[in-house]
């Protein structure tokens, strides 16, 4: 068989010449390192044969896609369990000295404002004439209830009641946090669940 391609040229200078990475650079170039051509674009150049690049297309659409309108997001509710470990019995005294005061407070207005309601209606008229004649007789008149419930004596008696209202409240919530911290140190405390909504 014969070859009817005629003479092919000889191409000498790749059999002869230096290599690719062995030449010498041109005199207007900086010399550096040899770096062979691609077949492909990079990845971050956009085109390929003046098409858009798929993949950079497929992330464009990715970052471009947005929510559903009918999607409803429910709010999560961060719970946290804690332990009450230990009550200070002197923060426990503070506290309960001034809100047995103000309850103390409380209860003398509220005895005042309750008398002179009474005394406007004629409770203490009626009910004090009912009961001297039935305690009264031909020597004396009786028991006479509005001299006995008049508005000082009904305030000092309620202030008495306030004042050891206040001792025993705070003597009892500080005996109290003394019985907590002993019950709590064999079986942990009271057990607490907090619960926040964003």
């Amino acid at each position: 068989m014969t070859d009817t391609r005629g003479p092919q040229p000889q191409y000498e200078g790749y059999a002869t010449g230096p290599l690719p990475g062995e030449r010498e650079p041109a005199p207007g170039q900086a010399s550096g390192p040899y770096h062979p051509p691609q077949a492909y674009p990079s990845p971050t150049g956009g085109t390929q044969g003046g098409r858009p690049d798929a993949a950079q297309g497929a992330g464009a659409a990715q970052a471009a896609r947005r929510p559903r309108t009918g999607a409803r997001t429910t709010p999560r509710t961060r719970k946290a369990r804690l332990r009450v470990a230990k009550a200070d019995p002197w923060s426990v005294m503070k506290v309960s000295f001034l809100l047995s005061i103000a309850l103390g407070i409380c209860t003398v207005v509220a005895a005042a404002v309750l008398w002179m309601v009474m005394d406007a209606m004629g409770v203490f008229t009626t009910v004090g004439g009912t009961i001297s004649e039935a305690t009264g007789s031909n020597e004396n008149n009786g028991f006479d209830l509005q001299s006995f419930l008049s508005l000082p004596r009904v305030l000092i008696f309620t202030s008495v009641i306030a004042v050891i209202d206040v001792v025993l409240a705070t003597a009892l919530a500080t005996l109290g946090s003394f019985i907590y911290n002993l019950s709590a140190g064999f079986v942990g405390g009271v057990e607490l669940t907090l619960a926040e909504d964003e």
